[in-house]
């Protein structure tokens, strides 16, 4: 079974995934303006994150809307607002089943294998909560390089990676990482004790003499 260390790491790598994701997903920063062409105004940039455009003005002033309507928004932008969500949930609920089974702790009863198991299977959710994430961080993502290559799209609209992606980027790596440390907690088999042959008879207790 896995040592009460790797269970520890594994959870807390875990829960900082899941701040991670949770900064990541609130954070407008998503992506930014990107500075191409001859006329380059750095006077305002531009940001969208998944619930909200902003402007940042060079004086230091920052203006938000949020958007408006779900239905104005194209597909990879709602696709990615639901799979952070399912992905934040998902890792909550992990790490809730992970804490169950660990061996720090006595929730799951006394029964080792049992509580071994728990903790495998908050180790599977968290596994999947990641892959929501990854899947949602790399749909993003290719969306921002197919825009920025497509010579059709106007030079002033052209966007790059914000700092809110690569913060949900880390959080995924750190919460598949945990996830995968609590699953090792998967309990083997049934230990197999060496078994040496009887002996056929008792040993002699009394020699016999001639």
């Amino acid at each position: 079974m896995a040592n009460k260390g790797l269970q520890l790491l594994g959870f807390a790598l875990s829960l900082l995934g899941l701040i991670g994701l949770i900064v990541g997903t609130i954070l407008p920063q998503w992506k930014m303006s990107a500075y191409v062409g001859d006329n380059i105004i750095t006077a305002i940039a531009m940001y969208q994150g998944l619930w909200m455009s902003c402007a940042f003005q060079s004086t230091g002033q920052m203006q938000c809307k949020v958007y408006d309507s779900i239905l104005q928004l194209d597909g990879a932008l709602q696709a990615t607002r639901a799979l952070m969500i399912v992905a934040i949930l998902l890792t909550v609920v992990g790490l809730g089943v992970a804490s169950m089974g660990m061996k720090c702790t006595n929730c799951g009863g006394d029964d080792k294998a049992k509580k071994s198991r728990i903790a495998m299977t908050g180790g599977i959710i968290l596994v999947v909560a990641a892959i929501c994430s990854m899947v949602a961080c790399g749909w993003f993502t290719n969306q921002i390089v197919r825009d920025f290559y497509n010579p059709f799209t106007p030079v002033n609209t052209k966007y790059e990676f914000g700092a809110a992606i690569f913060i949900a980027w880390a959080g995924t790596f750190l919460d598949i990482m945990g996830g995968g440390m609590l699953a090792a907690s998967c309990p083997k088999g049934g230990k197999s004790s060496p078994k040496y042959p009887k002996s056929s008879r008792p040993p002699s207790s009394s020699k016999e003499y001639v």
